[in-house]
């Protein structure tokens, strides 16, 4: 229990500073996932209090191409360390241009605590005002509803680019202090991807806040390329990228050209093969090269950023939601529950498992995902797809290699449940409308 409240105030930056002093790397714990129940606790929480103020709950597949893009985005983890912290230790290590501070020291604490939020700053605007850093991140903006399973929309590339931000503070702050103090800046970030706190009164001044990560979020004129704070918004309010929330004017959330899918695959990657794409068809070295280190939106004989002329919001907003019957969609979302369950026990054990067992389970893991975003988007033989899954769900706790990773399914009750689901699966093929029947919901 004392654990866990230890990893629920971790998640709103409330650790005392003697709190987060560790001499060693290893005895860092990993908050990350200690607070994988707490994500989901507080989704849940957060969708009644939604019922209670009349204000639309999250969709199922959104909500589902949120937290599968969590997902794909820790499987790097599962094999090798993270870029960011592995290039942390090395300048710490072999560079030594400024004094260390100490491990545990109150100087320390706040110099870590500004100074990765004043990197996450910095990383955060160039990731929206870089194409080749907004391919990483725009992820992270492709939902276009706005609630706590938004902050689990993570990319998976956004750490081979954030680590440069962080390198100067490897010249004085121990590792085991930017360890802790990067988990917390990242946990903070969670709560304010909701839309059930309006104003926090004068935190607002100080504080980033669900208010102003919703307009950070906006794809209304006003919203674009504003509020890049993680804890502190003081940093838009100094370099000149904030904007308030207004309420003459609803938020209309995602990208002003949305990826119009729930394909955990394609919501990673899209934006790498437009660039690609417009590489190869822009002419001469000057444009192409443009084409990666400017804006997003930038054309040959636009400025850096591109055109700021972006269109207005239509109201009543659309968003992309294929008509998949409703008993079609809660089946899905119910087979990734338990996906995600058996997931947060791979990765809290990941160090027990041998690369090759690991290989093989993330191989079937995209594989899941891919088909449950099929059948989210109503792609052609998706529930094809579905039965194949099944099939290997009833085969794969057989193997030795990983046995141990589907443990969960070794259970009589389990195995009765998958096969129960693979007769669901019959049934819901007539009960699902005709194929390709797309339509949109009116928010």
């Amino acid at each position: 229990m004392a654990s866990a409240l230890v990893s629920f105030r971790a998640m709103f930056y409330l650790l005392w500073p003697s709190e987060t002093y560790f001499e060693r790397m290893e005895d860092v714990p990993d908050y990350v996932v200690k607070a994988l129940e707490m994500f989901f606790v507080l989704q849940l929480i957060e969708f009644f209090i939604l019922l209670y103020q009349r204000k639309p709950v999250p969709r199922l597949n959104d909500t589902f191409g949120s937290v599968a893009a969590g997902v794909i985005s820790r499987i790097p983890k599962l094999f090798f360390q993270s870029i960011e912290l592995a290039a942390y230790v090395w300048v710490y290590n072999n560079v030594q241009i400024l004094p260390r501070l100490s491990w545990n020291s109150p100087v320390t604490y706040w110099v870590t605590f500004l100074g990765i939020d004043l990197a996450y700053y910095w990383f955060h605007r160039l990731a929206h005002e870089v194409n080749l850093f907004w391919a990483s991140h725009q992820t992270h903006h492709s939902a276009e509803n706005y609630n706590l399973s938004t902050a689990l929309r993570q990319a998976t590339l956004q750490a081979y680019v954030s680590w440069i931000f962080y390198l100067p503070l490897a010249l004085m702050v121990p590792p085991p202090l930017f360890i802790i103090h990067a988990q917390m800046n990242l946990l903070y970030q969670f709560w304010i991807h909701t839309d059930v706190i309006s104003n926090l009164g004068p935190f607002e001044y100080i504080l980033n806040t669900p208010s102003h990560h919703r307009v950070h979020h906006g794809r209304n004129p006003y919203c674009i390329d504003k509020n890049y704070a993680g804890v502190f918004i003081v940093w838009d309010r100094l370099f000149g990228t904030f904007a308030a929330e207004r309420n003459d004017e609803p938020i209309a959330y995602g990208l002003i050209h949305p990826i119009n899918t729930f394909d955990p695959i394609d919501t990673q990657f899209c934006h790498f093969e437009y660039i690609c794409k417009q590489f190869f068809k822009v002419e001469g070295w000057e444009n192409k090269l443009s084409l990666i280190w400017k804006g997003p939106g930038w054309q040959p004989g636009l400025p850096r950023l591109g055109s700021t002329d972006f269109p207005e919001v239509k109201f009543p907003v659309h968003v992309y939601h294929p008509n998949v019957s409703s008993k079609l969609s809660i089946y899905t979302f119910s087979h990734f529950l338990y996906v995600l369950i058996q997931y947060s026990a791979v990765l809290k054990y990941s160090k027990d498992y041998s690369t090759p067992a690991l290989l093989f389970y993330t191989i079937i893991l995209i594989f899941t995902l891919k088909t449950f975003g099929a059948i989210f988007d109503q792609k052609k033989h998706a529930l094809h797809y579905e039965r194949i899954r099944l099939i290997l769900m009833l085969i794969l706790p057989r193997l030795t290699i990983v046995q141990s990773l589907f443990l969960l399914q070794t259970h009589l009750f389990v195995q009765i449940a998958i096969l129960l689901s693979f007769l669901a699966t019959f049934f819901f093929t007539q009960a699902a409308p005709p194929e390709n029947n797309i339509s949109v919901k009116k928010e």
